[in-house]
Protein backbone atom coordinates (compact mmCIF):
# COMPACT_ATOMS: atom_id res chain seq x y z
CA UNK A 1 0.00 0.00 0.00
CA UNK A 2 0.98 3.57 -0.52
CA UNK A 3 0.54 6.41 1.91
CA UNK A 4 -2.34 8.81 1.39
CA UNK A 5 -1.41 11.63 -0.90
CA UNK A 6 1.15 9.64 -2.77
CA UNK A 7 0.76 7.96 -6.11
CA UNK A 8 1.82 4.52 -7.17
CA UNK A 9 4.30 6.09 -9.58
CA UNK A 10 6.04 8.02 -6.82
CA UNK A 11 6.14 4.95 -4.57
CA UNK A 12 7.74 2.70 -7.12
CA UNK A 13 11.52 2.83 -7.27
CA UNK A 14 12.99 4.38 -10.37
CA UNK A 15 14.44 1.90 -12.80
CA UNK A 16 16.85 3.37 -15.32
CA UNK A 17 16.78 1.76 -18.71
CA UNK A 18 19.87 1.01 -20.76
CA UNK A 19 21.88 4.03 -21.85
CA UNK A 20 21.07 5.39 -25.26
CA UNK A 21 23.17 3.81 -27.97
CA UNK A 22 24.29 0.89 -25.80
CA UNK A 23 23.50 -2.74 -26.61
CA UNK A 24 23.70 -5.45 -23.93
CA UNK A 25 26.60 -7.82 -24.43
CA UNK A 26 24.31 -10.80 -24.66
CA UNK A 27 22.49 -9.10 -27.54
CA UNK A 28 25.51 -8.67 -29.85
CA UNK A 29 25.03 -11.01 -32.82
CA UNK A 30 28.02 -13.03 -33.95
CA UNK A 31 27.89 -11.74 -37.58
CA UNK A 32 28.52 -8.24 -36.16
CA UNK A 33 30.91 -9.18 -33.38
CA UNK A 34 33.32 -11.14 -35.54
CA UNK A 35 34.04 -8.45 -38.18
CA UNK A 36 34.20 -5.84 -35.41
CA UNK A 37 36.95 -7.79 -33.65
CA UNK A 38 38.78 -8.32 -36.94
CA UNK A 39 38.52 -4.59 -37.72
CA UNK A 40 39.88 -3.73 -34.27
CA UNK A 41 42.79 -6.11 -34.77
CA UNK A 42 43.46 -4.66 -38.22
CA UNK A 43 43.75 -1.16 -36.75
CA UNK A 44 45.78 -2.13 -33.69
CA UNK A 45 48.20 -4.61 -35.25
CA UNK A 46 50.45 -2.00 -36.96
CA UNK A 47 50.64 0.01 -33.74
CA UNK A 48 51.51 -3.10 -31.74
CA UNK A 49 54.21 -3.97 -34.28
CA UNK A 50 55.64 -0.46 -33.97
CA UNK A 51 55.81 -0.76 -30.19
CA UNK A 52 57.22 -4.30 -30.35
CA UNK A 53 60.03 -3.39 -32.74
CA UNK A 54 60.93 -0.12 -31.04
CA UNK A 55 64.60 0.14 -29.97
CA UNK A 56 63.78 1.00 -26.38
CA UNK A 57 67.38 0.77 -25.17
CA UNK A 58 68.69 3.10 -27.86
CA UNK A 59 65.64 5.37 -27.76
CA UNK A 60 67.23 8.13 -25.62
CA UNK A 61 70.23 8.24 -27.95
CA UNK A 62 68.04 8.32 -31.04
CA UNK A 63 65.86 11.13 -29.73
CA UNK A 64 68.77 13.33 -28.60
CA UNK A 65 70.55 13.46 -31.94
CA UNK A 66 70.90 16.84 -33.63
CA UNK A 67 68.85 15.86 -36.69
CA UNK A 68 65.94 14.66 -34.57
CA UNK A 69 65.87 17.80 -32.45
CA UNK A 70 66.00 20.04 -35.51
CA UNK A 71 63.10 18.18 -37.10
CA UNK A 72 61.14 18.17 -33.82
CA UNK A 73 61.64 21.87 -33.17
CA UNK A 74 60.73 22.78 -36.74
CA UNK A 75 57.64 20.56 -36.59
CA UNK A 76 56.40 22.10 -33.35
CA UNK A 77 57.09 25.64 -34.58
CA UNK A 78 55.52 25.19 -38.00
CA UNK A 79 52.47 23.29 -36.66
CA UNK A 80 51.84 26.03 -34.09
CA UNK A 81 52.21 28.77 -36.69
CA UNK A 82 49.91 26.91 -39.10
CA UNK A 83 47.33 26.55 -36.33
CA UNK A 84 47.54 30.29 -35.63
CA UNK A 85 46.95 31.02 -39.32
CA UNK A 86 44.02 28.59 -39.30
CA UNK A 87 42.48 30.33 -36.28
CA UNK A 88 42.80 33.82 -37.74
CA UNK A 89 41.31 32.80 -41.10
CA UNK A 90 39.25 29.73 -40.23
CA UNK A 91 37.06 31.06 -37.39
CA UNK A 92 35.63 33.94 -39.47
CA UNK A 93 35.16 31.54 -42.37
CA UNK A 94 33.26 29.10 -40.15
CA UNK A 95 31.08 31.96 -38.87
CA UNK A 96 30.35 33.00 -42.45
CA UNK A 97 29.25 29.47 -43.37
CA UNK A 98 27.16 28.97 -40.23
CA UNK A 99 25.52 32.35 -39.71
CA UNK A 100 25.01 33.86 -43.15
CA UNK A 101 23.05 32.79 -46.19
CA UNK A 102 24.49 33.68 -49.58
CA UNK A 103 24.29 32.18 -53.08
CA UNK A 104 26.65 29.27 -53.55
CA UNK A 105 27.21 28.62 -49.86
CA UNK A 106 27.09 24.87 -50.42
CA UNK A 107 29.75 25.13 -53.11
CA UNK A 108 31.95 27.26 -50.86
CA UNK A 109 31.62 24.71 -48.05
CA UNK A 110 32.58 21.94 -50.46
CA UNK A 111 35.65 23.86 -51.61
CA UNK A 112 36.66 24.58 -48.01
CA UNK A 113 36.52 20.91 -47.10
CA UNK A 114 38.20 19.78 -50.33
CA UNK A 115 41.69 19.53 -48.75
CA UNK A 116 40.28 16.82 -46.46
CA UNK A 117 39.92 14.42 -49.40
CA UNK A 118 42.43 15.91 -51.81
CA UNK A 119 45.70 13.92 -52.03
CA UNK A 120 48.31 15.99 -50.16
CA UNK A 121 50.74 15.77 -53.07
CA UNK A 122 48.10 17.31 -55.33
CA UNK A 123 47.66 20.05 -52.75
CA UNK A 124 51.40 20.71 -52.86
CA UNK A 125 51.35 20.95 -56.65
CA UNK A 126 48.40 23.35 -56.46
CA UNK A 127 50.29 25.50 -53.95
CA UNK A 128 53.28 25.60 -56.28
CA UNK A 129 51.11 26.72 -59.18
CA UNK A 130 49.50 29.40 -57.01
CA UNK A 131 52.31 30.61 -54.74
CA UNK A 132 55.46 29.44 -56.53
CA UNK A 133 57.91 31.89 -58.03
CA UNK A 134 56.10 31.57 -61.36
CA UNK A 135 52.68 30.98 -59.81
CA UNK A 136 49.54 33.00 -60.29
CA UNK A 137 50.07 34.95 -57.07
CA UNK A 138 53.64 33.97 -56.27
CA UNK A 139 55.12 35.84 -59.22
CA UNK A 140 53.66 39.10 -57.92
CA UNK A 141 54.82 38.37 -54.36
CA UNK A 142 58.34 37.87 -55.70
CA UNK A 143 58.29 40.90 -58.02
CA UNK A 144 56.67 43.40 -55.64
CA UNK A 145 57.82 42.30 -52.18
CA UNK A 146 60.67 39.86 -52.83
CA UNK A 147 58.78 37.11 -50.99
CA UNK A 148 59.47 33.52 -52.06
CA UNK A 149 57.50 30.85 -50.23
CA UNK A 150 58.46 27.49 -51.80
CA UNK A 151 61.33 25.59 -50.18
CA UNK A 152 61.37 27.83 -47.11
CA UNK A 153 60.19 27.49 -43.52
CA UNK A 154 57.31 29.84 -44.33
CA UNK A 155 56.38 27.43 -47.12
CA UNK A 156 56.12 24.65 -44.56
CA UNK A 157 53.66 26.75 -42.56
CA UNK A 158 51.61 27.53 -45.68
CA UNK A 159 51.45 23.86 -46.72
CA UNK A 160 50.44 22.71 -43.25
CA UNK A 161 47.82 25.44 -42.88
CA UNK A 162 46.32 24.46 -46.25
CA UNK A 163 45.65 20.88 -45.13
CA UNK A 164 44.86 21.64 -41.46
CA UNK A 165 42.45 24.59 -41.69
CA UNK A 166 39.44 22.52 -42.87
CA UNK A 167 39.53 20.54 -39.61
CA UNK A 168 39.16 23.75 -37.61
CA UNK A 169 36.48 25.18 -39.91
CA UNK A 170 34.35 22.03 -39.65
CA UNK A 171 34.65 21.91 -35.87
CA UNK A 172 33.85 25.58 -35.36
CA UNK A 173 31.00 25.59 -37.87
CA UNK A 174 29.38 22.63 -36.12
CA UNK A 175 29.69 24.37 -32.76
CA UNK A 176 28.20 27.57 -34.20
CA UNK A 177 25.23 25.70 -35.62
CA UNK A 178 24.61 24.09 -32.22
CA UNK A 179 24.83 27.44 -30.40
CA UNK A 180 21.63 29.42 -29.97
CA UNK A 181 21.76 32.50 -32.25
CA UNK A 182 19.19 34.30 -30.08
CA UNK A 183 21.97 35.40 -27.72
CA UNK A 184 23.61 37.27 -30.58
CA UNK A 185 20.27 38.74 -31.64
CA UNK A 186 19.60 39.92 -28.09
CA UNK A 187 23.00 41.60 -27.97
CA UNK A 188 22.35 43.43 -31.25
CA UNK A 189 18.93 44.60 -30.06
CA UNK A 190 20.66 46.13 -27.02
CA UNK A 191 22.86 48.23 -29.29
CA UNK A 192 25.92 46.03 -29.83
CA UNK A 193 27.33 45.77 -33.32
CA UNK A 194 27.56 42.40 -35.04
CA UNK A 195 31.29 42.24 -34.43
CA UNK A 196 30.89 43.18 -30.76
CA UNK A 197 28.21 40.50 -30.36
CA UNK A 198 30.52 38.00 -31.99
CA UNK A 199 33.46 38.99 -29.79
CA UNK A 200 31.61 39.30 -26.47
CA UNK A 201 28.84 36.70 -26.85
CA UNK A 202 29.57 34.18 -29.58
CA UNK A 203 33.26 33.54 -28.94
CA UNK A 204 32.77 32.54 -25.27
CA UNK A 205 29.95 30.21 -26.33
CA UNK A 206 31.95 28.42 -29.00
CA UNK A 207 35.30 28.45 -27.18
CA UNK A 208 35.28 24.64 -26.61
CA UNK A 209 34.66 24.04 -30.32
CA UNK A 210 37.45 26.43 -31.26
CA UNK A 211 39.82 24.69 -28.86
CA UNK A 212 38.94 21.26 -30.21
CA UNK A 213 39.32 22.43 -33.80
CA UNK A 214 42.65 24.07 -33.01
CA UNK A 215 43.99 20.87 -31.45
CA UNK A 216 42.86 18.82 -34.44
CA UNK A 217 44.39 21.32 -36.84
CA UNK A 218 47.66 21.31 -34.89
CA UNK A 219 47.84 17.53 -34.92
CA UNK A 220 47.06 17.40 -38.64
CA UNK A 221 49.72 20.02 -39.36
CA UNK A 222 52.25 18.13 -37.27
CA UNK A 223 51.74 14.97 -39.32
CA UNK A 224 51.59 16.56 -42.78
CA UNK A 225 53.93 15.00 -45.36
CA UNK A 226 52.78 15.16 -48.98
CA UNK A 227 52.04 18.86 -49.39
CA UNK A 228 55.10 19.81 -47.32
CA UNK A 229 57.63 17.80 -49.32
CA UNK A 230 56.10 18.96 -52.62
CA UNK A 231 55.83 22.66 -51.81
CA UNK A 232 58.63 23.18 -49.26
CA UNK A 233 61.07 20.36 -50.01
CA UNK A 234 63.13 18.34 -47.55
CA UNK A 235 66.05 20.45 -46.34
CA UNK A 236 67.38 19.57 -42.84
CA UNK A 237 67.09 22.45 -40.42
CA UNK A 238 64.93 24.51 -42.76
CA UNK A 239 62.00 22.48 -44.12
CA UNK A 240 62.55 18.94 -42.79
CA UNK A 241 59.74 18.21 -40.35
CA UNK A 242 59.23 15.03 -38.32
CA UNK A 243 57.28 13.10 -41.00
CA UNK A 244 59.93 13.96 -43.58
CA UNK A 245 62.66 12.90 -41.16
CA UNK A 246 60.86 9.57 -40.65
CA UNK A 247 60.73 9.00 -44.40
CA UNK A 248 64.42 9.84 -44.83
CA UNK A 249 65.55 7.80 -41.82
CA UNK A 250 63.58 4.78 -42.97
CA UNK A 251 65.93 4.44 -45.93
CA UNK A 252 69.17 4.71 -43.96
CA UNK A 253 68.45 4.15 -40.25
CA UNK A 254 65.25 2.20 -39.52
CA UNK A 255 65.81 2.47 -35.75
CA UNK A 256 65.74 6.25 -35.95
CA UNK A 257 62.60 6.09 -38.11
CA UNK A 258 60.88 3.97 -35.45
CA UNK A 259 61.96 6.37 -32.70
CA UNK A 260 60.57 9.36 -34.59
CA UNK A 261 57.37 7.44 -35.30
CA UNK A 262 56.95 6.79 -31.58
CA UNK A 263 57.11 10.52 -30.91
CA UNK A 264 54.38 11.22 -33.45
CA UNK A 265 52.34 8.32 -32.07
CA UNK A 266 52.59 9.71 -28.54
CA UNK A 267 51.45 13.13 -29.74
CA UNK A 268 48.49 11.63 -31.59
CA UNK A 269 47.39 9.63 -28.56
CA UNK A 270 47.64 12.73 -26.38
CA UNK A 271 45.45 14.68 -28.80
CA UNK A 272 42.79 11.97 -28.91
CA UNK A 273 42.83 11.62 -25.12
CA UNK A 274 42.41 15.36 -24.73
CA UNK A 275 39.43 15.48 -27.09
CA UNK A 276 37.69 12.36 -25.79
CA UNK A 277 35.67 14.21 -23.13
CA UNK A 278 34.34 16.66 -25.70
CA UNK A 279 33.33 13.86 -28.08
CA UNK A 280 31.62 11.93 -25.29
CA UNK A 281 29.80 15.08 -24.13
CA UNK A 282 28.62 15.84 -27.65
CA UNK A 283 27.39 12.27 -28.12
CA UNK A 284 25.41 12.13 -24.88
Amino acid sequence: MTRPGTSDTAARPRVDGPRRGRVPRSGVPLPLLLPAVIGLAFLLLPLIALLARAPWRDLPHQLTSTEVWQALQLSLLSATAATAVSLVLGVPLAWLLARTDFPGRGLVRALVTLPLVLPPVVGGVALLLALGRNGIVGQWLDAWFGITLPFTTAGVVVAEAFVAMPFLVISVEGTLRAADPRYEEAATTLGASRFTAFRRVTLPLIAPGIAAGAVLAWARALGEFGATITFAGNFPGRTQTMPLAVYLALQNDPAAAIALSLVLLAVSISVLAGLRDRWMTAAS
